[in-house]
């Protein structure tokens, strides 16, 4: 089987050659050569360039290329030759700070003034400090006792934006036939509602415990964790007769990383670094829909 690499390039902006040469000078150090597949040009809303190399790169020497391409204003992507982008069948998202621009529970803790409580156990967990995400979620969902209903349609209404591509994306994922699924360790009443707005095929989340136009403190049933996600996906591919490998994942936190392992394609975005290191692409420039230039 051929070990070679493709590198993939991502800018708002025009590509500069300074950026293949200084790529071209790492993978010289490296021991590596590697040749321009596609000159800088202009695709959809972006601009990009490909390049190959004969061998794999280790984890300290992707991070290194991504540091140049970050001087350049550049995102950079790390495509293995059994990766087939005709073949993906599957798109399998996070939603907050990934689909969407908050992360809702600490949106929700700010009505009442429990934003800062909430939002430092939410950003322990996303950098994999805290390991037990179902612990994590119960802790912050306790701090939630009490709180109106309405809270959550103000939080929809008011705070929360669909990030930058991300209704591109799924028009364009639908367009080509793929199986959109949203899976969230967050909750089914923002999960639905981008259901119906962006049009998934599929969405999985969790359910707060509400009583009298009030929330409990408490979630029903089981927790979306890390390894729910990736059984989410697991079972979509089964559903499209595929293997992880036809599918695209896309996510920020530690959680998601059992859902992004083994795919085919797995995207960090604007994400935190542990995701970035494991993840074959990082997007920290680029809107959502510049995955359609990968698949």
């Amino acid at each position: 089987m051929s070990s070679h690499l493709t590198l993939v390039s991502l800018s708002n902006d025009p590509i500069s050659e300074d950026l293949g040469r200084a790529l071209s000078e790492h993978a010289n150090v490296l021991g590596l050569k590697l040749k321009v597949t596609q000159n800088p040009t202009r695709q959809s809303n972006y601009f990009s360039a490909r390049w190959t190399t004969s061998a794999l790169l280790m984890p300290e020497a992707r991070i290194a290329m991504r540091e140049i391409a970050n001087v350049h204003s550049a995102d950079l992507a790390f495509l293995t030759s059994d990766y087939i982008a005709q073949e993906v069948k599957v798109l399998a998202m996070d939603m907050d700070s990934t689909l969407i621009n908050i992360e809702c529970i600490d949106e929700i803790a700010d009505f009442i003034g429990k934003k800062s409580a909430v939002a430092e156990i939410t950003e322990a967990t996303m950098r994999g400090e805290i390991k037990d995400f179902k612990e994590s979620l119960r802790r912050r969902v306790a701090l939630l006792a009490g709180v109106s209903s309405d809270v959550l349609e103000s939080v929809y209404k008011e705070r929360l934006r669909p990030n930058p591509g991300a209704a591109e994306l799924l028009a364009g994922a639908t367009e080509r036939g793929l199986y959109t699924l949203l899976v969230s360790g967050g909750f089914t009443f923002f999960t639905d509602k981008l259901k119906a707005e962006l049009g998934f095929k599929q969405t999985q989340a969790n359910t707060l415990e509400i009583i009298g136009d009030r929330l409990t403190g408490k979630v029903l049933g089981e927790i979306v964790d890390g390894a729910a996600k990736a059984q989410y996906l697991d079972e979509a591919c089964k559903l499209m007769s595929c293997k992880k490998t036809n599918a695209l994942a896309i996510g920020d936190g530690s959680n998601d990383l059992p859902m992004m392992h083994g795919a085919g394609l797995s995207i960090a975005y604007r994400a935190k670094p542990i995701v970035k290191e494991k993840a074959d692409a990082a997007f920290d420039r680029v809107g959502l829909d510049a995955a359609l230039l990968l698949i």
